[in-house]
């Protein structure tokens, strides 16, 4: 048997080394792939977050892009407003004042102002728009339609501007969260925000400002979500031109736009769209009848027409085209009558009183259609021979708003009369019939025998109504027999006011009764019993009569 050398190492050391090093194998092992795993997971990530972040950044310039793809030439929007109404008008109207102004806004020539044009329906506001856009080729400026709805305006914006309000963003695929769903005004807001950044980018670019036509911003309602979208445009509009990126054009037909905007507007212009005068009028009948029937007019046959129907371009456009243009002028002043009946028509003394609204809205427009009449016989038709009222441009009677609202009693039925084209209000808040034509309907409503019993009666009605309304029945309860309330007025030495008091008023008898605490049963029960005790007092005295009579 060997002995181990004292130089030799034991045996139990090597099997301690050996394991030892199978320790830190394992443990290295580990340590490299949780190194690797790490790497791949950092490797991931970083992957995901590039991808993520290129692709917003690349949505984001796409979406510029496509923005600014909206203000030139070939964009679909500025195509479809372009239609056959505004290509065939070309040869039929006469330059108009305000055309050269429109140009140059239009076409970026005049910046840092925000417009609001305003005027009657068919006064040719946005043809000359039109006009104007198609001058420049659509280049710069884009054209929506304002709705009612905040919504559907949401996506007729997005339309006119081609944003998708990123209805197409995918960055939820990269865990990207976003515009979150909200209202309305919050996209608007959005699309806006993105115009601002595009307008910054062409400017530096063109040096051109962008043009945004707002047509028909009379359409949003006039209530609290109507006016916030209206608040909203206007701090935009008011941003934008103050910087001089855009060029931001409201176009409208109604009075109310031009109160609400008037309360903020720094920068707001407004431009007062009228019919054309007589000169003009009939230079446009008679290019219109030589386009649409291939005839001459006369310039007497013009000025006839004129007379009637006066100088809306609308009102030309409609009468020139029918072979009979005479019968086509009466034709549109009865429709127009019909339309001012069939919205303000009087009930007479007859009414019911359930609809005593509309016989409040019906006389206040019939109290102001009186007054304007009375206003033209007066200033207009008195004192003028027919020659010089033949000559002469249409000079329809404009009563002061806050005139108007006297002569109706009412200060808010005068916006509904503007919205139905009754009456209409310009941007000097002057009040006037909406057109000649319904001018012409005022006085022949005037002149219908027993117009102003009518409207006396109907006035009558209407204020007995409400004296109706106001009139309250109180009921007396808990009164004994004989009792009753007594009813007056009195004076206090002390503070000399005068006061109201109701009191029992009692007889004197009842005052001296002895039973304090009797009610009125009480009361009628000891009636009652003296009555039967008469009663059989009376018993026994006939009885006794009839006694004495057979003795």
């Amino acid at each position: 048997m060997n002995s181990p050398l004292p130089f030799d190492e034991p045996e139990d050391d090597h099997d301690d080394k050996g394991k030892d090093g199978k320790e830190k194998s394992k443990f290295y092992d580990i340590f490299l792939k949780s190194m690797e795993t790490a790497g791949v997971m950092v490797a991931s990530i970083a992957m995901l977050g590039l991808a993520g972040i290129s692709y917003h950044e690349g949505y984001n310039y796409h979406a510029m892009n496509k923005m600014e793809k909206a203000f030139t030439d070939d964009d679909p929007a500025f195509q479809l407003t372009m239609d056959s109404r505004a290509k065939s008008e070309d040869d039929g109207w006469v330059v108009r004042h305000h055309q050269d102004l429109f140009d140059n806004v239009i076409a970026g020539r005049v910046t840092g102002r925000y417009y609001l044009i305003i005027g009657e329906k068919g006064t040719g506001k946005t043809s000359m728009i039109l006009d104007a856009m198609r001058k420049v080729q659509g280049k710069n400026c884009t054209m929506m339609e304002a709705h009612a709805d905040p919504e559907i305006f949401r996506i007729r914006l997005g339309k006119a501007l081609n944003f998708a309000f990123h209805e197409d963003y995918l960055g939820a695929l990269f865990s990207i969260r976003g515009p979150r769903d909200t209202t309305a005004l919050l996209d608007i807001e959005r699309a806006f925000n993105k115009l601002e950044e595009v307008a910054v980018r062409h400017v530096k670019k063109t040096g051109d400002p962008l043009v945004l036509v707002i047509n028909n911003a009379h359409l949003i309602r006039d209530d609290e979500e109507g006016q916030h979208l209206v608040e909203l445009l206007q701090q935009k509009a008011e941003a934008l031109s103050g910087s001089r990126l855009v060029n931001i054009i409201f176009n409208s037909d109604d009075y109310w736009l031009y109160e609400r905007l008037k309360r903020l507007g720094t920068r707001l212009d407004v431009i007062t769209i009228n019919d054309l005068n007589r000169k003009q009028a009939v230079q446009a009948m008679q290019r219109a009848r030589r386009k649409y029937n291939g005839e001459e007019l006369t310039t007497g046959q013009a000025n006839e027409i004129y007379n009637l129907i006066g100088g809306r371009p609308q009102h030309i456009a409609g009468v020139t085209s029918q072979p009979d243009v005479i019968h086509a002028c009466h034709q549109l002043i009865d429709k127009e009558k019909t339309w001012f009946l069939n919205q303000c028509g009087l009930l007479g003394e007859e009414m019911d009183d359930d609809v005593m609204e509309s016989g409040k809205f019906s006389t206040s427009a019939m109290f102001l259609m009186r007054e304007m009449v009375k206003i033209d016989r007066n200033q207009r038709l008195a004192g003028k021979d027919p020659e010089q009222l033949a000559n002469e441009d249409h000079q329809v009677p404009k009563i002061p708003l806050w005139r108007a609202r006297q002569i109706m009693t009412r200060p808010d039925y005068i916006q509904q009369y503007d919205n139905l084209n009754i009456f209409t209000i310009d941007s000097n808040s002057l009040v006037k019939a909406d057109s000649v034509p319904m001018m012409q309907a005022f006085h022949e409503i005037a002149d219908v025998e027993g117009f102003d019993e009518l409207v006396d009666e109907t006035a009558d009605r209407v204020s007995a109504i409400e004296s109706l309304g106001r009139t309250r029945e109180l009921v007396a309860k808990d009164l004994v027999l004989n009792g009753r309330y007594k009813i007056g007025v009195e004076t206090n030495p002390d503070s000399r006011a005068r006061e109201f008091y109701v009191k029992l008023d009692q007889t004197e008898e009842d005052e001296n009764e002895d039973h304090p605490e009797d009610d009125g049963f009480t009361y009628l029960e000891r009636e009652r019993d003296l009555w039967w005790a008469r009663r059989q007092q009376k018993y026994q005295a006939q009885k006794q009569q009839q006694k004495n009579d057979t003795q």
